[in-house]
């Protein structure tokens, strides 16, 4: 049960730090659109911390997977992995979103 219960913790990271990157990043394109282009690029740090621990969920489930102990396939991991992907996505474009703000402003 504790693999269970583990388990579903990962996921939930996934899920979790996957939104908060996405919600950073929107935050960023939002304070480059207002000129605050300094609180902009800390959104986006802070996108890539909550990346970062997401991807370090992902990992976890890589690891345990190669590792011989298979995760199992459920609706809630798909969903996980969505977030994370559509989080990555939106990080990258909100970056060139910004830097066309700040083109636009000088």
């Amino acid at each position: 049960m504790a693999g269970q219960e583990e388990l579903l913790e990962t996921i939930m990271g996934l899920i979790m730090h996957g939104g908060d990157a996405k919600s950073s990043a929107m935050e960023a394109i939002r304070a480059a659109k207002n000129g605050q282009f300094d609180e902009a690029d800390e959104k986006l740090k802070e996108a890539d911390e909550a990346l970062s621990r997401a991807h370090h969920s992902q990992t976890d489930l890589l690891t345990r997977e190669a590792s011989g102990d298979p995760v199992e396939l459920s609706l809630l991991l798909v969903h996980g992995q969505d977030h994370l992907m559509n989080a990555i996505t939106f990080k990258d474009l909100a970056v060139e979103v910004i830097d066309l703000h700040k083109k636009l402003a000088e």
